[in-house]
């Protein structure tokens, strides 16, 4: 995804300025330990990638909050921390690095392994496998497809890395509180490494050959295509919450429970009462509790009371006007 290139890079502490940078590049150069990527510092590159409206909105505000754009990411990321227990942390990586390789049938250093510098591992999955394509979504979809995956394996990830925005600390780099640098590791030593050796090993940087980036799996592109389908379900779920919130009472549903109606309108005005309270989800009996009592004083008999009742709440998702009992 050539379009979607663009990343920002943080030399020092995350709250330092986000600079735009070619992601591919600034990537490789991390792993080639390149004198300008300055790994004896600490740095950060950001999570996902970009097309040109992130360069536009960082350009004009001079900061990436805001932006909601689309984005994509040649790897997907999982973030294992376990704070003081750094060999629970080393059993849950290479328990997910397994399974991830068992799974989706790929050799093992098809995935980016990385010993965080600090309390934990990063995993990194090539987007590849699962043939995604940028969106709005794309960070939600990800995180959607990590924890399901996590889940399914039986360790606890960061769900916290999934922001669009998000900065993940840049391979190669120094943590600034342990001194240790974010090392990659190879499949086999990752499983077979102790942790001892792994912490060793991390106090200083590594160049390492970045895998090409093109495995493949089905499994994996349905596991994505299911994270898809669970993300566009919460977005209607989130709809629909909002529309309930954005539904008020109107003043005739007001004055109908608190006056009832005269003759000529009464059961229209019950039919539309009733349909605006089910608008807020209105559960039938409480409908009933809030309606009988005017509708009885509008002179309207029992039955024909239950039924305008019944029938404006059964009626409440046709057009706006029928709610209001417009003809």
């Amino acid at each position: 995804m050539a379009e979607f290139g663009y990343g920002f890079r943080i030399v020092g502490d995350c709250r330092n300025e986000r600079r735009l940078v070619d992601w591919q590049a600034a990537f490789a150069g991390y792993a080639d330990c390149d004198e300008r990527a300055e790994v004896k510092s600490e740095a950060y590159l950001s999570a996902f990638t970009f097309a040109g409206e992130f360069r536009r909105h960082l350009a004009l505000r001079g900061t990436t909050k805001g932006y909601g754009g689309e984005c994509f990411a040649l790897w997907l990321w999982f973030d294992i921390d376990r704070d003081g227990d750094l060999e629970a942390a080393t059993r849950d990586a290479r328990r997910l690095s397994a399974a991830t390789v068992d799974r989706y049938r790929i050799d093992g250093d098809e995935l980016l392994l990385f010993f965080s510098g600090s309390k934990g591992y990063h995993v990194g999955l090539p987007a590849s496998l699962f043939a995604a394509e940028p969106s709005h979504d794309f960070h939600r979809i990800a995180r959607q497809f990590a924890e399901r995956l996590a889940a399914v394996v039986g360790v606890t990830v960061d769900s916290g890395v999934y922001d669009r925005v998000r900065a993940f600390r840049a391979p190669n780099s120094r943590h600034p509180k342990t001194g240790l640098h974010k090392r990659r590791f190879e499949f086999n030593e990752l499983l077979h490494l102790t942790t001892a050796a792994i912490l060793e090993r991390a106090t200083t940087p590594e160049a390492f050959e970045l895998p090409d980036g093109n495995a493949t799996s089905e499994v994996a592109a349905d596991d994505w295509r299911r994270a898809i389908e669970a993300v566009r379900t919460q977005a209607t779920a989130a709809q629909q919450r909002q529309a309930n919130a954005a539904a008020t009472l109107n003043r005739q549903t007001l004055e109908f429970i608190r006056d009832g109606a005269s003759q000529g309108d009464r059961h229209r005005l019950l039919f539309s009462a009733a349909a605006n309270l089910a608008e807020f989800g209105c559960p039938s009996a409480l409908a009933h509790a809030l309606l009988t009592e005017g509708a009885l004083d509008s002179g309207l008999p029992p039955s024909d009371v239950r039924r305008q009742i019944d029938c404006g709440l059964a009626h409440h998702t046709t057009t706006p006007e029928a709610a209001r009992g417009v003809a």
